[in-house]
């Protein structure tokens, strides 16, 4: 009940002290220049008193965390000493971090792009197909699950059971049912890796069809109508036209997507807790932080090579948002 009436307390609190601040500012603005006939001046300072606050705020929300990261990741485990470049050395050296490191760039390089061809496969065939609405829902219900959640059931579905006991496993009972040997998937070298891609891959795809079919809808008809009476067979139209057209929105998924098999740490956490060759940055980052006795340094250190990872991709997006 307590933390009930201190939330209610901060949005009264929060909404009347926006308010006041405006009124106060547009005020003291007004005084200070509309009387000197400053109009043209108080009119490209007035949206900053809107804007400013926000911008302060998103400001120290973004970048203390990310200063503290990159100190942290020079101190020693407590975080109380300096340790220079001891921690980054360590990263040179450390098999497991070589090992998560190469994972996560494997994610990088397979889960975007077959993400988004299943995503742009499933809205090219949805848009025109009669039942496409019963389909998008189907191919939409993972987005609404957590990766927590997914990663459970997916678990599941790979379960294994000795020799000789009943397989429970969706997968291996299929195998077992067809004559074929049941395996332990998750500790499968090699195979793991990609059966935790394919959860994500199945929580995503629902994501990128939804905003490819957006994209496709907003190509104009009559373009699509000429193509066809030129002779164009539906997938030449789709590949020579359509396609073409979307290259942004396919551009726009492949980044998110990326962004996320960049930081993918539950799927990982619940299956496998990176155990038999299936670390993760993210994963090893967590384990360094909070698991035994933590160790500041290196897991900020590995914090700081994740955003080093993301730079490249929020340049992009700030690229193409300028565009």
């Amino acid at each position: 009940m307590e933390q009930l009436i201190g939330a209610a307390g901060m949005i009264v609190v929060g909404t009347f002290g926006c308010v006041l601040w405006l009124w106060i500012s547009n005020a003291v603005l007004d005084l200070l220049l509309r009387k000197g006939g400053h109009l043209r001046r108080a009119g490209v300072i007035r949206p900053w008193l809107f804007l400013g606050p926000a911008v302060l705020l998103m400001g120290m929300y973004l970048a203390y965390p990310v200063l503290c990261s990159l100190w942290l990741s020079l101190k020693d485990a407590d975080g109380a000493q300096w340790a220079g470049g001891t921690n980054y050395r360590w990263l040179a050296q450390d098999p497991k971090f070589r090992e998560a490191l190469r994972n996560t760039l494997l994610w990088l390089a397979l889960v975007p792009a077959v993400t988004t061809a299943l995503g742009l496969l499933a809205a090219r065939l949805t848009v025109a197909a009669r039942w496409g609405g019963l389909a998008t829902v189907l191919i939409l219900m993972p987005v609404a699950m957590s990766f927590t959640g997914a990663g459970v059931i997916w678990k599941f579905v790979y379960e294994y059971r000795a020799a000789g006991q009943a397989q429970t496993g969706l997968l291996n009972a299929v195998l077992a049912s067809l004559g074929g040997a049941a395996q332990n998937w998750l500790s499968l070298p090699g195979w793991n890796n990609l059966c935790l891609m394919a959860v994500l891959v199945w929580a995503q795809t629902g994501f990128a069809m939804v905003l490819l079919q957006g994209a496709l809808r907003r190509i104009p008809q009559d373009i699509l109508d000429a193509a066809v009476l030129d002779g164009a067979t539906p997938w030449q139209a789709f590949f020579r036209i359509q396609l073409p057209h979307i290259r942004g929105a396919i551009m726009a998924v492949w980044t998110a997507v990326t962004v996320v098999a960049l930081k993918v740490f539950d799927i990982v956490h619940v299956m496998t807790n990176g155990q038999w060759g299936t670390q993760v940055l993210a994963n090893l980052m967590y384990d360094w932080m909070f698991r035994g006795a933590p160790d500041y340094g290196r897991g900020s250190a590995i914090a700081v090579v994740l955003m080093a990872l993301m730079v490249p991709m929020m340049i992009a997006n700030l690229r193409r948002a300028g565009a």
